[in-house]
Protein backbone atom coordinates (compact mmCIF):
# COMPACT_ATOMS: atom_id res chain seq x y z
CA UNK A 1 0.00 0.00 0.00
CA UNK A 2 1.33 3.44 -0.83
CA UNK A 3 2.07 5.78 2.06
CA UNK A 4 -0.66 8.28 2.79
CA UNK A 5 -0.07 12.00 2.83
CA UNK A 6 -0.19 13.20 6.42
CA UNK A 7 -0.98 16.85 5.78
CA UNK A 8 -4.30 18.49 6.56
CA UNK A 9 -5.35 21.92 5.28
CA UNK A 10 -8.24 23.71 6.99
CA UNK A 11 -9.75 26.62 5.06
CA UNK A 12 -11.71 28.96 7.32
CA UNK A 13 -10.91 29.08 11.03
CA UNK A 14 -14.00 30.64 12.56
CA UNK A 15 -16.00 28.79 15.20
CA UNK A 16 -16.21 25.63 13.10
CA UNK A 17 -12.72 25.66 11.60
CA UNK A 18 -11.08 26.25 14.98
CA UNK A 19 -13.08 23.35 16.47
CA UNK A 20 -11.95 21.16 13.56
CA UNK A 21 -8.37 22.16 14.31
CA UNK A 22 -8.65 21.24 17.98
CA UNK A 23 -10.31 17.92 17.21
CA UNK A 24 -7.74 17.13 14.50
CA UNK A 25 -4.94 17.66 17.00
CA UNK A 26 -6.72 15.49 19.58
CA UNK A 27 -7.20 12.77 16.93
CA UNK A 28 -3.54 13.14 15.86
CA UNK A 29 -4.85 13.17 12.31
CA UNK A 30 -1.79 14.54 10.57
CA UNK A 31 1.84 15.48 11.12
CA UNK A 32 1.19 18.90 9.61
CA UNK A 33 -1.90 21.11 9.80
CA UNK A 34 -2.12 24.30 7.75
CA UNK A 35 -4.65 27.05 8.38
CA UNK A 36 -5.88 29.35 5.61
CA UNK A 37 -8.21 32.26 6.31
CA UNK A 38 -8.94 35.70 4.90
CA UNK A 39 -8.26 37.00 8.41
CA UNK A 40 -4.59 36.05 8.56
CA UNK A 41 -4.20 37.48 12.05
CA UNK A 42 -6.97 35.25 13.37
CA UNK A 43 -5.46 32.22 11.64
CA UNK A 44 -2.04 33.02 13.09
CA UNK A 45 -3.51 33.29 16.56
CA UNK A 46 -5.27 29.94 16.24
CA UNK A 47 -2.10 28.26 14.97
CA UNK A 48 0.01 29.82 17.73
CA UNK A 49 -2.45 28.87 20.46
CA UNK A 50 -2.70 25.29 19.19
CA UNK A 51 1.07 24.95 18.92
CA UNK A 52 1.29 25.53 22.68
CA UNK A 53 -0.63 22.28 23.26
CA UNK A 54 1.77 20.08 21.29
CA UNK A 55 4.60 19.90 23.90
CA UNK A 56 2.24 18.03 26.25
CA UNK A 57 3.25 14.39 26.83
CA UNK A 58 -0.11 13.24 25.44
CA UNK A 59 0.21 15.23 22.21
CA UNK A 60 1.83 14.33 18.93
CA UNK A 61 4.47 16.80 17.75
CA UNK A 62 2.21 18.29 15.07
CA UNK A 63 3.42 21.22 13.00
CA UNK A 64 0.54 23.73 13.04
CA UNK A 65 1.02 26.88 10.98
CA UNK A 66 -0.70 29.31 8.64
CA UNK A 67 -0.22 29.31 4.92
CA UNK A 68 -1.65 30.20 1.52
CA UNK A 69 -3.28 28.03 -1.12
CA UNK A 70 0.07 26.75 -2.40
CA UNK A 71 0.05 24.54 0.74
CA UNK A 72 -2.71 22.50 -0.91
CA UNK A 73 -0.36 20.99 -3.46
CA UNK A 74 0.76 18.11 -1.23
CA UNK A 75 -2.19 17.92 1.16
CA UNK A 76 -3.89 14.61 1.85
CA UNK A 77 -7.15 16.19 3.00
CA UNK A 78 -8.56 19.71 2.66
CA UNK A 79 -11.47 20.70 4.90
CA UNK A 80 -13.47 23.74 3.78
CA UNK A 81 -15.21 25.48 6.69
CA UNK A 82 -15.21 29.02 5.28
CA UNK A 83 -18.15 31.37 4.88
CA UNK A 84 -20.80 32.90 7.14
CA UNK A 85 -23.12 30.75 9.25
CA UNK A 86 -26.62 31.24 10.57
CA UNK A 87 -26.70 33.57 13.55
CA UNK A 88 -29.30 33.54 16.35
CA UNK A 89 -32.35 35.57 15.30
CA UNK A 90 -31.86 34.95 11.57
CA UNK A 91 -34.19 32.88 9.42
CA UNK A 92 -33.32 29.46 10.84
CA UNK A 93 -32.83 27.55 7.63
CA UNK A 94 -29.40 26.69 6.25
CA UNK A 95 -30.69 27.19 2.73
CA UNK A 96 -30.87 30.98 3.22
CA UNK A 97 -27.07 30.97 3.18
CA UNK A 98 -26.89 29.70 -0.38
CA UNK A 99 -26.26 32.91 -2.27
CA UNK A 100 -23.59 34.10 0.17
CA UNK A 101 -21.66 30.86 0.37
CA UNK A 102 -21.85 29.88 -3.29
CA UNK A 103 -19.79 33.03 -3.85
CA UNK A 104 -17.33 31.83 -1.19
CA UNK A 105 -16.93 28.49 -2.97
CA UNK A 106 -16.35 30.29 -6.28
CA UNK A 107 -13.50 32.14 -4.61
CA UNK A 108 -11.92 29.13 -2.89
CA UNK A 109 -12.13 26.29 -5.43
CA UNK A 110 -10.12 27.90 -8.27
CA UNK A 111 -7.32 28.57 -5.79
CA UNK A 112 -7.30 24.94 -4.68
CA UNK A 113 -7.47 23.49 -8.19
CA UNK A 114 -4.57 25.68 -9.27
CA UNK A 115 -2.38 23.54 -7.01
CA UNK A 116 -4.07 20.15 -6.73
CA UNK A 117 -6.78 17.80 -7.87
CA UNK A 118 -5.38 14.95 -5.81
CA UNK A 119 -6.37 15.91 -2.27
CA UNK A 120 -9.65 14.69 -0.83
CA UNK A 121 -11.84 17.72 -0.11
CA UNK A 122 -14.37 17.59 2.73
CA UNK A 123 -16.99 20.33 2.61
CA UNK A 124 -18.56 21.81 5.76
CA UNK A 125 -19.71 25.19 4.44
CA UNK A 126 -23.51 25.53 4.53
CA UNK A 127 -25.92 24.99 2.94
CA UNK A 128 -23.85 21.85 2.74
CA UNK A 129 -25.56 20.01 -0.11
CA UNK A 130 -25.69 23.13 -2.25
CA UNK A 131 -22.04 24.10 -1.73
CA UNK A 132 -20.98 20.48 -2.27
CA UNK A 133 -22.86 20.31 -5.57
CA UNK A 134 -21.34 23.62 -6.64
CA UNK A 135 -17.78 22.58 -5.73
CA UNK A 136 -18.13 19.17 -7.37
CA UNK A 137 -19.79 20.31 -10.60
CA UNK A 138 -18.34 23.74 -11.39
CA UNK A 139 -14.57 23.23 -11.08
CA UNK A 140 -13.71 19.94 -12.81
CA UNK A 141 -12.61 18.35 -9.54
CA UNK A 142 -12.68 14.52 -9.42
CA UNK A 143 -16.11 13.85 -7.92
CA UNK A 144 -15.02 10.86 -5.87
CA UNK A 145 -12.42 13.06 -4.16
CA UNK A 146 -14.86 15.72 -3.01
CA UNK A 147 -17.79 15.23 -0.65
CA UNK A 148 -19.69 17.04 2.06
CA UNK A 149 -20.06 16.03 5.70
CA UNK A 150 -23.72 15.59 4.80
CA UNK A 151 -25.87 13.95 7.45
CA UNK A 152 -22.88 12.72 9.44
CA UNK A 153 -23.77 15.20 12.20
CA UNK A 154 -27.50 14.42 12.10
CA UNK A 155 -26.59 10.74 12.34
CA UNK A 156 -24.48 11.38 15.45
CA UNK A 157 -27.40 13.29 17.00
CA UNK A 158 -29.81 10.52 16.02
CA UNK A 159 -27.61 7.87 17.64
CA UNK A 160 -27.34 9.96 20.81
CA UNK A 161 -31.12 10.31 21.12
CA UNK A 162 -31.72 6.59 20.49
CA UNK A 163 -28.98 5.60 22.93
CA UNK A 164 -30.39 7.85 25.63
CA UNK A 165 -33.85 6.32 25.20
CA UNK A 166 -32.64 2.73 25.48
CA UNK A 167 -29.79 3.49 27.92
CA UNK A 168 -27.01 1.98 25.81
CA UNK A 169 -23.64 3.09 24.48
CA UNK A 170 -24.37 5.30 21.45
CA UNK A 171 -21.56 3.58 19.56
CA UNK A 172 -23.67 0.40 19.55
CA UNK A 173 -26.48 2.17 17.70
CA UNK A 174 -26.23 1.50 13.97
CA UNK A 175 -28.28 3.66 11.66
CA UNK A 176 -28.41 6.78 9.52
CA UNK A 177 -30.10 10.07 8.97
CA UNK A 178 -30.33 10.51 5.19
CA UNK A 179 -31.16 13.25 2.68
CA UNK A 180 -30.41 16.91 3.25
CA UNK A 181 -28.05 18.27 5.84
CA UNK A 182 -30.82 20.40 7.25
CA UNK A 183 -34.53 20.54 7.85
CA UNK A 184 -35.61 17.71 5.53
CA UNK A 185 -33.15 15.13 6.88
CA UNK A 186 -34.93 11.98 8.00
CA UNK A 187 -34.15 8.82 10.01
CA UNK A 188 -33.89 5.63 7.97
CA UNK A 189 -35.75 3.53 10.51
CA UNK A 190 -35.55 0.52 8.22
CA UNK A 191 -31.76 0.46 8.70
CA UNK A 192 -31.67 1.10 12.47
CA UNK A 193 -30.47 -1.55 14.90
CA UNK A 194 -28.75 -1.77 18.27
CA UNK A 195 -26.28 -4.62 18.44
CA UNK A 196 -28.10 -6.35 15.61
CA UNK A 197 -31.55 -5.96 17.20
CA UNK A 198 -33.79 -4.33 14.55
CA UNK A 199 -35.77 -1.17 15.24
CA UNK A 200 -39.17 -2.86 15.42
CA UNK A 201 -37.97 -5.19 18.22
CA UNK A 202 -36.15 -2.66 20.41
CA UNK A 203 -39.05 -1.72 22.72
CA UNK A 204 -39.76 -5.36 23.55
CA UNK A 205 -36.14 -6.37 23.87
CA UNK A 206 -35.28 -3.51 26.23
CA UNK A 207 -38.58 -3.84 28.14
CA UNK A 208 -39.55 -0.23 27.52
CA UNK A 209 -43.00 0.59 28.87
CA UNK A 210 -43.03 3.76 26.77
CA UNK A 211 -42.63 3.10 23.05
CA UNK A 212 -40.25 5.19 21.04
CA UNK A 213 -42.14 8.00 19.27
CA UNK A 214 -40.53 7.99 15.84
CA UNK A 215 -42.07 11.28 14.72
CA UNK A 216 -40.83 13.05 17.83
CA UNK A 217 -37.34 11.61 17.40
CA UNK A 218 -37.21 12.79 13.77
CA UNK A 219 -38.27 16.29 14.85
CA UNK A 220 -35.81 16.32 17.74
CA UNK A 221 -32.81 15.47 15.54
CA UNK A 222 -33.50 18.54 13.38
CA UNK A 223 -34.59 20.83 16.24
CA UNK A 224 -31.56 20.13 18.44
CA UNK A 225 -29.34 22.02 15.98
CA UNK A 226 -31.37 25.16 16.65
CA UNK A 227 -31.39 24.46 20.39
CA UNK A 228 -27.58 24.53 20.33
CA UNK A 229 -27.55 27.62 18.10
CA UNK A 230 -29.97 29.59 20.26
CA UNK A 231 -28.29 28.65 23.55
CA UNK A 232 -24.65 28.81 22.50
CA UNK A 233 -24.73 31.19 19.55
CA UNK A 234 -23.25 28.72 17.07
CA UNK A 235 -22.71 25.00 16.53
CA UNK A 236 -19.19 23.67 16.13
CA UNK A 237 -18.26 20.73 18.38
CA UNK A 238 -20.43 18.04 16.81
CA UNK A 239 -19.66 19.00 13.22
CA UNK A 240 -15.94 19.16 14.00
CA UNK A 241 -16.10 15.60 15.31
CA UNK A 242 -17.98 14.49 12.20
CA UNK A 243 -15.54 16.17 9.81
CA UNK A 244 -12.51 14.72 11.58
CA UNK A 245 -14.10 11.27 11.64
CA UNK A 246 -14.37 11.52 7.85
CA UNK A 247 -10.82 12.84 7.51
CA UNK A 248 -9.56 9.94 9.63
CA UNK A 249 -11.37 7.49 7.35
CA UNK A 250 -9.52 9.01 4.38
CA UNK A 251 -6.07 9.40 5.92
CA UNK A 252 -6.24 5.94 7.49
CA UNK A 253 -7.74 4.31 4.37
CA UNK A 254 -10.36 2.83 6.70
CA UNK A 255 -13.01 1.93 4.11
CA UNK A 256 -15.64 3.11 6.56
CA UNK A 257 -19.31 3.43 5.60
CA UNK A 258 -20.62 6.87 6.50
CA UNK A 259 -23.48 9.12 5.26
CA UNK A 260 -21.85 11.83 3.17
CA UNK A 261 -23.17 14.22 0.54
CA UNK A 262 -22.24 13.89 -3.14
CA UNK A 263 -23.97 14.54 -6.48
CA UNK A 264 -26.16 11.54 -7.30
CA UNK A 265 -25.92 9.68 -10.59
CA UNK A 266 -29.32 8.08 -10.81
CA UNK A 267 -29.55 6.43 -7.40
CA UNK A 268 -33.25 6.13 -6.51
CA UNK A 269 -33.97 7.85 -9.82
CA UNK A 270 -32.27 11.08 -8.65
CA UNK A 271 -29.86 13.30 -10.60
CA UNK A 272 -28.86 16.97 -10.52
CA UNK A 273 -28.72 17.04 -6.73
CA UNK A 274 -26.30 16.29 -3.90
CA UNK A 275 -27.54 14.62 -0.75
CA UNK A 276 -26.43 12.00 1.75
CA UNK A 277 -26.42 8.24 1.29
CA UNK A 278 -24.26 5.62 3.04
CA UNK A 279 -20.92 5.68 1.25
CA UNK A 280 -17.64 3.76 1.44
CA UNK A 281 -14.83 6.16 2.38
CA UNK A 282 -11.17 5.33 1.71
CA UNK A 283 -7.93 7.07 0.79
CA UNK A 284 -9.48 7.69 -2.64
CA UNK A 285 -12.46 9.52 -1.20
CA UNK A 286 -15.77 7.88 -2.06
CA UNK A 287 -15.26 4.36 -3.38
CA UNK A 288 -19.00 3.75 -3.86
CA UNK A 289 -22.46 4.82 -2.73
CA UNK A 290 -24.91 2.24 -1.39
CA UNK A 291 -28.38 2.32 -2.90
CA UNK A 292 -29.87 0.30 -0.05
CA UNK A 293 -33.47 -0.89 -0.15
CA UNK A 294 -35.74 1.68 1.46
CA UNK A 295 -39.47 1.33 2.13
CA UNK A 296 -41.91 3.56 0.28
CA UNK A 297 -42.29 6.14 3.05
CA UNK A 298 -38.52 6.62 3.32
CA UNK A 299 -38.16 6.86 -0.46
CA UNK A 300 -40.79 9.60 -0.44
CA UNK A 301 -38.84 11.49 2.22
CA UNK A 302 -35.64 11.10 0.21
CA UNK A 303 -37.31 12.56 -2.88
CA UNK A 304 -38.85 15.37 -0.81
CA UNK A 305 -35.39 16.19 0.52
CA UNK A 306 -33.93 16.12 -3.00
CA UNK A 307 -36.61 18.50 -4.28
CA UNK A 308 -35.94 20.88 -1.39
CA UNK A 309 -32.27 21.06 -2.33
CA UNK A 310 -33.02 21.25 -6.07
CA UNK A 311 -35.15 24.31 -5.50
CA UNK A 312 -32.13 26.19 -4.16
CA UNK A 313 -29.85 24.85 -6.89
CA UNK A 314 -32.32 26.08 -9.51
CA UNK A 315 -32.72 29.47 -7.83
CA UNK A 316 -28.93 29.89 -7.94
CA UNK A 317 -28.63 28.61 -11.53
CA UNK A 318 -26.51 25.60 -10.56
CA UNK A 319 -28.82 23.25 -12.46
Amino acid sequence: MKSLKSKLVIIGVGHVGSAVLNRAIAFQLANEIVLIDMDEKKAFGEALDSSHATPCNYSQNINVHIGDYSECKDAGVIIIAAGPSIMPGENLDRLVLAERNIAVIHDIMPQITHYTKDAVIIMITNPLDVTTYCAAKCFDYPENRLFGTGTTLETLRFKRIIANHYNVDAKDVQGYMLGEHGNSAFPAWSLLNIGGIPADQLDNFFNKSESLDRQEVAKAVVQVAYDVLNCKGYTNTGIAMGACRLAKAVLGNERSILPVSTPLKGEYGLTNVALSLPSLISENGIERRFEVNLPTDELEKLHFSANSIKGVLLANKLI
